[in-house]
């Protein structure tokens, strides 16, 4: 792989930014990731105005009084909330540059491979009214194989699946293309939602979003365990009203996560029937590598490996793969113009 530098000159005010459903991260040139927090804002109805974003928001999920509420802007890895994205993306970029206002850099912002047109104009503009001087949009799977540090400027084919909070993204690259791309909106939100869905059949228990992400990190898996475990959660009873804490097993998650499992293998199954034949034999040796935070799930490699008889390998940072990936664009103007989405 070429080096993807020196081809533009370095604006050390310009990012990168992976806007994502569950986490937004900003790459900053010179200085690494200097932004890495959830895709939440927490808004007061009463004034409109923004009361916090990111972490600190996270901490009032379903902890808030009436006159506060904490909005996810992005759903499916799109933008659900236009006003609410460009406040937070406003946020993000002032932090990035130590809350300076005059800065207005050129923004590079990865998006699923298979957005509309009018989601694209989505992104834009709201970059754009973030004060963004330029805004380029590139394909989060390509970036991610950029940022696995796979040789995708190499005449061979390159797997990667990124799997992030609402899309989770398969796509095969070679000679800097895309070969073949999918994008499914099921990930890791559909997998907390799963989870919610399923203790509140079995159990009548009604439990929140960071309670499900935490059952899932904790205990969730692809496959069986070597070693069984279990995890005490807390919840709402429905039939009581009243508080009540339960004992599950990684089974039953498994059990609750079976069906996203399955769409994320078929989804890789699906590419791999559709890639050319000389690209499928580079994948025998050169097999796959996943990135996103849904690819820390347990075990995950190991389903795919054998749905598909490949070496599967995760991505050295997951979390940060696709924000790097979108980072070294920043040094290379000519291959950012080639890999760039058309936004119009």
């Amino acid at each position: 792989m070429r080096s993807l530098g020196s081809a533009m000159h370095t604006f050390s005010h310009d990012l990168a930014i992976d806007l994502g459903t569950a986490n937004s991260l900003v790459y900053s040139e010179g200085k690494g990731v200097v932004v890495n927090e959830p895709s939440i804002v927490a808004l007061n109805t009463i004034t409109h105005q923004v009361e916090a974003v990111g972490l600190e928001a996270k901490e009032m999920l379903g902890r808030t009084p009436q006159n506060i509420v904490a909005v996810r802007p992005l759903r499916k890895g799109v933008i659900a909330d236009f006003k609410v994205t460009e406040k937070m993306l406003a946020h993000f970029i002032q932090k990035a540059h130590g809350r300076k206002f005059f800065v207005h850099p050129r923004i590079v912002v990865s998006v699923p491979s298979e957005i509309t047109q009018v989601e694209k104009r989505a992104v834009t503009d709201s970059a754009s009214r973030a004060r963004a001087s330029e805004v380029y949009l590139v394909d989060q799977a390509m970036m991610a194989a950029i940022g696995a540090g796979l040789p995708v400027m190499e005449p061979a084919g390159n797997m990667v699946v990124d799997i992030g909070g609402g899309t989770t993204d398969v796509a095969v690259i070679s000679l800097a293309g895309v070969v073949y791309s999918k994008s499914v909106r099921v990930a890791g939100d559909e997998m907390d939602e799963s989870i919610i869905r399923y203790i509140k059949q079995k159990y009548n228990l009604l439990i929140g979003e960071r309670m499900a992400e935490q059952i899932k990190i904790q205990i969730g898996s692809a496959c069986p365990l070597e070693q069984p475990i279990e995890m005490e959660i807390r919840g709402r009873n429905l039939m009581q009203g009243v508080p009540q804490s339960i004992i599950i097993k990684d089974s039953e998650v498994r059990e609750a996560l079976s069906d996203c499992v399955g769409l994320i293998v078929h989804a890789v199954r699906s590419a791999l029937e559709k890639v050319p034949p000389e690209l499928s034999a580079d994948l025998v040796d050169r097999g796959i590598v996943m990135a996103g935070g849904g690819a820390l799930l347990r075990n995950l490699d190991k389903k795919l490996s054998e749905e598909t008889q490949l070496p599967v390998m995760l991505a050295e940072d997951p979390l940060c793969a696709v924000v790097l990936g979108t980072g070294k664009l920043l040094k290379d103007f000519k291959f950012l113009k080639k890999v760039s989405l058309d936004a119009y």
